[in-house]
């Protein structure tokens, strides 16, 4: 077993998760063949990794773009020959080659950013405002605003699992917590030993989601209300430290077990019941692989297949 002080995050893909140490990364997707597509990639090196604050928005920004292409990848992989290339990804690779992927990857960057400003940032506070033009809610709109943006990514969370598809993204996020937590513990990762643990995590992404709410609901419970456009200016300006604080008090949370990091860890673990299921043992099989594949002992056989398994 691998030294237990290695610290592993992961993500759920399609047909496949991808798990990350500070030093390396890998996706692991089960193909049409049942077989299981295993590649290691070379974390980039953050500039802020020891600056408090400053690394949370370095890695937030990070945990996006490598998300992005490791969902690509594992559609690609999971779909095998079925897999079509639709006309903008046609246009691109026409015209721009290999950086095709990369501005695919900024492209869906910035609309998935873009939506969930407008969702939880934005939108919460139009509705507050539009409330306060027939109800005067005087000192109670940060509030509402704060009730309207919790209920805004609990039906947003609710809504997409019940699709079909998500469904198994889902059930793979479990299994990708397990395993972890298999991991964790010092066990051999078996499918046995790895069932027999708590899809619940306190890293979780979910649970950032949910701090990220919170954190910024206190911050700006703070900031005087002058006008809703104005304000939601505003929360967008002070998204980074609002993202920075939140990476903090995960950091900690996922570090430490005290009556504080419970309460404060209880509102993400719980809505995890909305993001995970129970996975099957084919999917705790592909995440033991993606586990393994980035303990150190496979560093040796990663180094032979560097041009074929590793980014340049």
């Amino acid at each position: 077993m691998a030294e237990k002080n290695i610290t592993i995050g992961g993500q759920a893909l399609i047909e496949g998760i991808m798990m990350k140490t500070p030093e390396k990364y890998s996706v692991a997707v089960r193909k049409p063949d049942c077989t299981i597509d295993v590649k290691v990639y070379k974390n980039k090196k953050m500039k802020f990794s020891k600056i408090p604050i400053l690394r949370g928005m370095e890695a937030f920004l990070d945990s996006l773009v490598t998300g992005y292409k490791c969902i690509m990848s594992s559609t690609e992989i999971s779909m095998g020959t079925d897999y079509e290339e639709d006309a903008l990804e046609i246009w691109l690779k026409k015209h721009f080659g290999e950086k095709a992927t990369n501005i695919l990857t900024m492209i869906a960057g910035v609309m998935g950013g873009a939506l969930a400003l407008v969702l939880f940032m934005i939108l919460p506070t139009a509705i507050t405002g539009f409330i306060d033009k027939f109800i005067n809610l005087g000192g109670l709109k940060a509030v509402v605003e704060g009730t309207s943006k919790l209920l805004i990514f609990l039906i947003y969370l609710f809504g997409i699992s019940k699709m079909s598809e998500i469904k198994r993204v889902f059930s793979y996020h479990g299994a990708e917590h397990k395993t972890i937590a298999c991991y964790e513990a010092g066990e051999s990762l078996t499918v046995g030993n790895v069932r027999k643990y708590t899809r619940f995590h306190p890293r979780c992404g979910t649970s950032f989601m949910f701090l990220i709410l919170i954190v910024s609901i206190i911050i700006f419970s703070f900031v005087p209300w002058k006008g809703t456009l104005s304000r939601a200016l505003l929360k967008v300006i002070f998204l980074p430290l609002v993202l920075g604080v939140s990476y903090e008090i995960l950091r900690y949370t996922g570090t430490h077990s005290n009556l504080l990091t419970k309460i404060v860890s209880a509102p993400g673990l719980w809505s995890q019941r909305l993001t995970t299921n129970e996975p099957d043992d084919d999917m705790i099989e592909v995440a033991i692989a993606s586990v393994n594949a980035v303990l150190p002992e496979t560093r040796i056989i990663n180094e032979k297949n560097k041009s074929e398994n590793t980014d340049e």
